[in-house]
C-alpha cells in the first residue's frame, strides 16, 4: 500500500473549474482580437516591382511633382482654346493652331469641360506644394509629413479619372490631341494609384517602426527609473557590522 499519495479523482471537474476555464478562454479570445491589426493598417505592398519600397516613393514623388506642372500646362492650354473656339467668337490663331478638335457643342458641357479644367490646376498647385513636402519626407523619414500628400494626391487622381471618363466622352476621338490625352491619362492613372499604394505602405511601415522606438525607449526610461529608485533602498537595507570596544585601561 502507497501510504501518503493520493489517487487522482476520475469525476467530473468542478464547477469553478469550469467558471475559471471559461473566463481564461474569454480573456484569450479577447486578447486575440484586440491584437488583430485592420486592413487598412496593414502594408499593402512590401517591395515594388524591380526597386524597393523607399526608391519607388521617391521614384513616386518625383513623378506627382512633374504630373501637376503636365496638368497645370495642359489645363491652361484647354481652358484658352475653350476660350478662342467659343461659338460666335473670333480668333486670330487659325494658322498656327486648329481649333477643329475643341469640343462646340452644348453649352452645359463646355462648362463642365473648363470647370473640370480650372479645379485641376487648383489641385495641380496643391499637389506640387505637397510633392516636395513629400519628397523631404522621405528623405528624413518622417512618416507625418507624409499625409497632406496622401490625402490631396488621392483626391486629384479620383477627380482626375472623372475628368478623363468624361473628356473621353464628349470629345471626338478622331483628332490626335484627344486620343493623346487619352493614352496619356490611361498611363498617369495607372501609375498614380500604384505610386500612391507604395507611399502608403512606407507610411505604414514607418509609422509601425515608430511606435516600436516609443516602446522601446518606454520601456528603457523605465528600467532606469526603477533602477534609480531600488538603489537608494538597498543601500539603507545594508546591515551594519557591529564594532567590539576594547578597553584599553590597565587591569
Amino acid at each position: 500500500m502507497n501510504y501518503g499519495k493520493k489517487t487522482p479523482t476520475t469525476g467530473p471537474p468542478s464547477v469553478y473549474s469550469l467558471v475559471t476555464r471559461s473566463s481564461v478562454n474569454l480573456r484569450r479570445s479577447r486578447s486575440l482580437k484586440s491584437m488583430k491589426i485592420a486592413w487598412y493598417q496593414k502594408p499593402i505592398v512590401q517591395n515594388a516591382v524591380i526597386l524597393d519600397i523607399q526608391r519607388a516613393s521617391l521614384i513616386t514623388a518625383v513623378f506627382s511633382l512633374l504630373l501637376s506642372i503636365f496638368t497645370i500646362i495642359t489645363s491652361c492650354f484647354d481652358i484658352y482654346c475653350y476660350s478662342m473656339a467659343a461659338p460666335g467668337s473670333t480668333h486670330y490663331g487659325y494658322y498656327v493652331i486648329s481649333y477643329q478638335f475643341v469640343y462646340v457643342g452644348s453649352r452645359h458641357v463646355r462648362n463642365t469641360l473648363v470647370t473640370f479644367a480650372f479645379f485641376s490646376i487648383l489641385l495641380s498647385l496643391v499637389v506640387f506644394v505637397t510633392s516636395i513636402m513629400l519628397i523631404n519626407a522621405l528623405r528624413k523619414e518622417h512618416e507625418k509629413k507624409m499625409m497632406p500628400w496622401l490625402y490631396t494626391f488621392a483626391v486629384f487622381t479620383a477627380f482626375r479619372l472623372l475628368a478623363f471618363l468624361f473628356f473621353s466622352i464628349v470629345n471626338d476621338l478622331i483628332f490626335a490631341y484627344n486620343v493623346l490625352m487619352c493614352l496619356l491619362w490611361t498611363v498617369f492613372i495607372v501609375c498614380s494609384v500604384y505610386g500612391w499604394i507604395l507611399v502608403y505602405s512606407l507610411y505604414i511601415e514607418l509609422v509601425d517602426l515608430t511606435k516600436l522606438e516609443d516602446l522601446a525607449h518606454l520601456r528603457i526610461g523605465t528600467m532606469q527609473s526603477l533602477n534609480a529608485s531600488t538603489v537608494p533602498s538597498l543601500a539603507g537595507s545594508r546591515p551594519t557590522t557591529p564594532h567590539s570596544t576594547v578597553s584599553t585601561m590597565p587591569v
